[in-house]
């Protein structure tokens, strides 16, 4: 890759980093699930109004919205809502890759390959090292929906891999037209309308940027710069630095938000990273690089 190209990578893992120390600022003035479904409107309109629609059956959009908005974005901020730290978000909501493997092989009938099932032994290996950790005294129960908002994101990932968009960049605009209606329903059922009037009528300046960050820097801006780094390398190539990802959450929420890293973070991050890592290492085909689906879902 070009220097210019592997700063522009850089710098999309910087904007997916620090997305979490955003999501626990908007949490501080709104419940979750109203949080999550804003999100989604914010990510679609206006854009949707300058944007089209790709030519796939409307099946493709729910497969993927629900378990991408609700599944992975409404059960992440209620786990960051629970206590779940900003830092260690990023490096459990990393999974998804191998989750994505894992479901692949299940439904998909793909064969997962050694280094894969290495991969998710070790990676496995530093979640159940946090969970260890956090079950001395932290929300576990915020730790576990993490867990399956890593692996609604699988899901959701298996749904791009079989509806194949041919810009994924539009297919995400119009897959967030999906997620608000649900996300915002549960919302008044579980948070009730009074609550959310109130955060409604009290949106403070952080509630707003959080919003305008998350819908539009990390999704628009971060996946569009992805998707025209991914449409000009290896797809596997581009992914690495995708592992970037966590460091930068961690060490942005140690310095935005005081979090602390122990030892056992970093040993955990170091096995979650590097199962994911090995996981990723394919050998390249005779005749080019390899096409490798890459996640639907933006930080």
């Amino acid at each position: 890759m070009k220097p210019r190209h592997v700063a522009v990578a850089v710098l999309i893992a910087v904007i997916w980093g620090v997305n979490f120390v955003v999501i626990d600022v908007g949490l501080a003035s709104l419940p979750p699930l109203l949080f999550a479904g804003l999100r989604f409107v914010a990510a679609a309109f206006p854009a949707v109004l300058f944007v089209r629609r790709p030519a796939i059956p409307w099946r493709w959009f729910v497969l993927v919205g629900l378990p991408l908005g609700v599944g992975q974005f409404g059960l992440l901020f209620i786990g960051m809502h629970m206590g779940m730290p900003a830092g260690l978000s990023s490096l459990v909501l990393q999974m998804q890759a191998l989750f994505t493997a894992l479901l692949a092989a299940v439904m998909l009938r793909e064969r997962p390959r050694r280094t894969q099932v290495a991969g998710m032994v070790v990676a496995f290996a530093g979640i159940g090292l946090i969970g260890l950790s956090l079950g001395q005294g932290s929300p576990l129960l915020a730790f576990v929906l993490c867990v399956v908002a890593a692996g609604m994101w699988g899901l959701a990932n298996i749904g791009l891999r079989t509806a194949g968009p041919p810009d994924a960049l539009a297919f995400m605009v119009w897959v967030s037209l999906v997620p608000p209606l649900p996300l915002l329903g549960l919302s008044l059922i579980f948070e009730g309308p009074r609550a959310d009037a109130h955060a409604l009528a009290h949106l403070s300046l952080g509630a707003l940027g959080s919003l305008f960050y998350i819908a539009y820097i990390s999704t628009l801006v971060g996946f569009g710069l992805w998707g025209r780094l991914m449409r000009r390398y290896d797809a596997g190539q581009v992914a690495m630095y995708s592992l970037l990802v966590p460091p930068f959450g961690m060490s942005s929420a140690a310095l935005f938000l005081g979090e602390r890293i122990t030892v056992t973070d970093m040993v955990a991050a170091v096995l979650i990273v590097g199962g994911v890592a090995l996981g990723s290492v394919r050998r390249r085909r005779v005749g080019g690089p390899e096409n490798v689906p890459q996640p639907v879902g933006v930080r």
